[in-house]
Protein backbone atom coordinates (compact mmCIF):
# COMPACT_ATOMS: atom_id res chain seq x y z
CA UNK A 1 0.00 0.00 0.00
CA UNK A 2 2.96 2.18 0.63
CA UNK A 3 3.99 2.12 -2.30
CA UNK A 4 0.71 2.44 -4.46
CA UNK A 5 0.14 5.70 -2.51
CA UNK A 6 2.78 8.08 -4.88
CA UNK A 7 1.20 6.25 -7.76
CA UNK A 8 -2.24 7.29 -6.72
CA UNK A 9 -1.59 10.93 -5.86
CA UNK A 10 0.49 11.69 -9.07
CA UNK A 11 -2.42 10.09 -10.86
CA UNK A 12 -4.77 12.67 -8.78
CA UNK A 13 -2.50 15.39 -9.46
CA UNK A 14 -2.12 14.58 -13.38
CA UNK A 15 -6.06 14.19 -13.28
CA UNK A 16 -6.63 18.30 -11.80
CA UNK A 17 -5.58 20.47 -14.68
CA UNK A 18 -8.42 18.39 -17.10
CA UNK A 19 -10.92 18.68 -14.38
CA UNK A 20 -10.00 22.31 -14.09
CA UNK A 21 -9.75 23.46 -17.49
CA UNK A 22 -13.28 24.58 -18.04
CA UNK A 23 -16.98 23.58 -18.01
CA UNK A 24 -19.31 24.42 -20.92
CA UNK A 25 -21.61 25.93 -18.18
CA UNK A 26 -20.23 29.11 -18.78
CA UNK A 27 -21.93 29.08 -22.38
CA UNK A 28 -25.71 29.50 -22.87
CA UNK A 29 -26.94 26.38 -24.82
CA UNK A 30 -30.49 27.43 -24.82
CA UNK A 31 -29.64 30.23 -27.06
CA UNK A 32 -28.17 29.30 -30.16
CA UNK A 33 -26.55 31.83 -32.91
CA UNK A 34 -25.47 30.97 -36.60
CA UNK A 35 -23.00 33.82 -37.41
CA UNK A 36 -21.03 34.39 -40.39
CA UNK A 37 -18.34 36.60 -41.03
CA UNK A 38 -14.83 37.43 -41.83
CA UNK A 39 -11.89 35.53 -40.47
CA UNK A 40 -9.42 37.95 -39.07
CA UNK A 41 -7.37 35.84 -36.94
CA UNK A 42 -6.87 32.53 -35.91
CA UNK A 43 -5.32 30.24 -33.45
CA UNK A 44 -4.85 26.59 -33.96
CA UNK A 45 -3.43 25.04 -30.69
CA UNK A 46 -4.36 23.36 -27.47
CA UNK A 47 -6.20 23.49 -25.37
CA UNK A 48 -9.08 24.75 -28.07
CA UNK A 49 -8.44 26.54 -31.84
CA UNK A 50 -9.93 29.60 -32.10
CA UNK A 51 -11.19 32.30 -34.55
CA UNK A 52 -11.87 35.75 -34.58
CA UNK A 53 -15.05 36.32 -36.77
CA UNK A 54 -15.83 39.64 -37.91
CA UNK A 55 -19.55 40.06 -38.61
CA UNK A 56 -21.89 43.28 -39.43
CA UNK A 57 -21.21 45.62 -36.02
CA UNK A 58 -19.17 43.18 -33.83
CA UNK A 59 -16.05 40.70 -34.11
CA UNK A 60 -16.36 37.76 -32.10
CA UNK A 61 -13.85 35.26 -30.37
CA UNK A 62 -15.23 31.69 -31.59
CA UNK A 63 -13.99 29.34 -29.21
CA UNK A 64 -13.67 26.14 -31.52
CA UNK A 65 -12.11 22.18 -30.97
CA UNK A 66 -8.82 21.04 -30.40
CA UNK A 67 -6.44 21.01 -33.09
CA UNK A 68 -6.08 17.12 -33.44
CA UNK A 69 -10.42 16.78 -33.57
CA UNK A 70 -10.26 19.43 -36.04
CA UNK A 71 -7.53 17.92 -38.27
CA UNK A 72 -9.29 14.04 -37.87
CA UNK A 73 -12.63 15.69 -38.70
CA UNK A 74 -11.57 17.85 -41.77
CA UNK A 75 -10.19 21.05 -40.51
CA UNK A 76 -6.82 21.68 -41.24
CA UNK A 77 -5.41 24.92 -40.12
CA UNK A 78 -5.43 26.78 -43.62
CA UNK A 79 -8.75 26.46 -43.74
CA UNK A 80 -8.87 29.07 -40.72
CA UNK A 81 -6.80 31.55 -42.51
CA UNK A 82 -7.82 35.23 -42.11
CA UNK A 83 -9.89 36.64 -44.90
CA UNK A 84 -11.70 33.24 -45.76
CA UNK A 85 -15.46 33.67 -45.03
CA UNK A 86 -17.18 30.99 -42.23
CA UNK A 87 -20.09 29.95 -41.04
CA UNK A 88 -20.49 29.17 -37.14
CA UNK A 89 -23.17 27.57 -34.73
CA UNK A 90 -22.62 27.52 -31.22
CA UNK A 91 -23.85 29.13 -27.94
CA UNK A 92 -22.80 32.81 -26.63
CA UNK A 93 -20.17 33.36 -23.25
CA UNK A 94 -23.11 33.76 -20.41
CA UNK A 95 -20.09 36.61 -19.09
CA UNK A 96 -18.32 37.62 -22.26
CA UNK A 97 -20.42 38.99 -24.47
CA UNK A 98 -17.98 38.86 -27.37
CA UNK A 99 -17.04 35.49 -27.21
CA UNK A 100 -19.40 32.37 -28.69
CA UNK A 101 -18.21 28.06 -28.61
CA UNK A 102 -18.52 26.61 -31.46
CA UNK A 103 -20.34 23.15 -32.29
CA UNK A 104 -19.83 23.58 -35.80
CA UNK A 105 -18.21 25.37 -38.48
CA UNK A 106 -18.38 26.01 -42.53
CA UNK A 107 -15.68 26.92 -44.50
CA UNK A 108 -14.40 26.45 -47.96
CA UNK A 109 -17.47 24.70 -48.60
CA UNK A 110 -17.14 22.19 -46.10
CA UNK A 111 -19.35 21.49 -42.64
CA UNK A 112 -17.04 19.97 -39.42
CA UNK A 113 -18.98 19.08 -36.73
CA UNK A 114 -16.12 20.12 -33.37
CA UNK A 115 -18.36 18.13 -30.64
Amino acid sequence: MKRALPLLLAAALAAAPAAAHHGWSEYDSSSVLTLTGKIVASGYEHPHGHIHLETPGKTWVVVLAPPTRMENRGLPRDALRPGNVATVVGYPNRSKPEEMRAERITVDGRTVELR
